[in-house]
């Protein structure tokens, strides 16, 4: 028998205003799954603050508890693939949009969207990564897949000092890449050197509204956190065959470009969806997260705070005010 637990509920009141705080739940209100999980740590990510405060339209069904990450122990399964005490894995899917998410004592989740703890990890550097670690592990991969080598040449990474970027420049320098990072933050140059940066460029370097459709070829491969006039640019100063990985609109969902970069110099552009990668490809990204691709300095980029903390935390996310990584102790 569950007790009554705490939980993060986003709800909508009269004026159909999102509003969120911390409330008591019973393990009967959750969400259908053959997965019943103790969580011990969720994490913050952009999404995730967006849905509590109401700054986008993220959430998809009221109430629903947020947090889109989540680790924790099985406390029961219909699933043979998983029993009482594994250690296991939830992001994604549904996850805090749709489905009663992460920021709660106890969650219920579909087998379909669980994974066991990868060796190489346990369950709090698991969300010291969550869906940002795993997004940047992903479009590594993707890329990688499309003859991405350190051979190549340099790759860029933009919105460096977010959890995403920060955590792809450590990732790929350990894989031996050269690493530039593209920032506005001048003041996090030995941030992102301390990560693997091999080079900060600063965006006040570039005037992105005098881009030509191609540039001086630069890059043999980029992860891309913004979009809109800085993925334009980025597109037009790839090398030959560059790859690019689309992660992110932080700038914009927008862009407007020219065809010149794929069809002059055969560059691809890369969409990278973690939200609902299935099986295989989900599980190897996750023991990869494991093994060659666990960042370097993830307990440097970490913080924790409790779930009791949760609710004041995430203005600073919306202001843009946050670098590396926010774990979230739940049990």
């Amino acid at each position: 028998m569950i007790a009554p637990f705490k939980a993060l509920l986003i709800e909508q009141d009269d004026e159909r205003k999102v509003v969120s705080g911390l409330k008591t739940l019973t393990a009967e209100q959750l969400d259908a799954g053959e997965v019943l999980i103790k969580v011990r740590y969720s994490s913050i990510n952009y999404k995730d603050a967006l849905a509590a405060t109401g700054a986008g339209k993220i959430i998809r069904r009221f109430p629903c508890v947020g947090g889109i990450d989540l680790s924790g122990e099985v406390v029961e399964s219909a699933d043979a693939r998983f029993k009482p005490g594994d250690a296991v894995i939830a992001t994604s899917f549904d996850i805090g949009v749709a489905h009663h998410g992460g920021y709660a004592e106890y969650a219920r989740i579909p087998a379909g969207w669980v994974v066991p703890l990868p060796a190489g990890l346990d369950l709090f550097e698991a969300m010291a990564l969550g869906t940002a670690g795993f997004t940047a592990a992903l479009g590594i991969v993707r890329m990688e897949d499309n003859g991405l080598a350190p051979a190549n040449g340099p790759v860029l990474v933009t919105g460096a000092t977010g959890g995403v970027g920060g955590l792809a420049i450590d990732m790929l320098a350990q894989l031996g890449y050269h690493v530039v990072a593209l920032t506005g933050k001048e003041a996090e140059c030995g941030y992102l050197k301390g990560l693997g940066a091999a080079e900060i460029l600063l965006r006040s370097s570039i005037d992105f509204d005098k881009v030509r459709p191609l540039e001086g070829a630069r890059w043999a491969g980029a992860v891309d956190n913004v979009g809109g006039q800085i993925l334009h640019w980025v597109l037009a100063t790839m090398k030959q065959a560059g790859t690019v990985a689309s992660i992110g609109n932080a700038a914009s969902f927008n862009i407007e470009t020219t065809v010149f970069p794929f069809i002059l110099r055969g560059v691809s552009l890369l969409g990278v969806d973690s939200g609902y990668m299935g099986f295989p490809l989900r599980q190897k990204v996750w023991e990869r997260l494991g093994a060659d691709l666990k960042p370097r300095h993830l307990a440097a980029v970490t913080r924790t705070i409790t779930l009791d903390e949760l609710p004041s935390a995430f203005a600073a996310y919306i202001k843009g005010e946050v670098k590396g990584r926010t774990v979230v102790r739940i049990a």
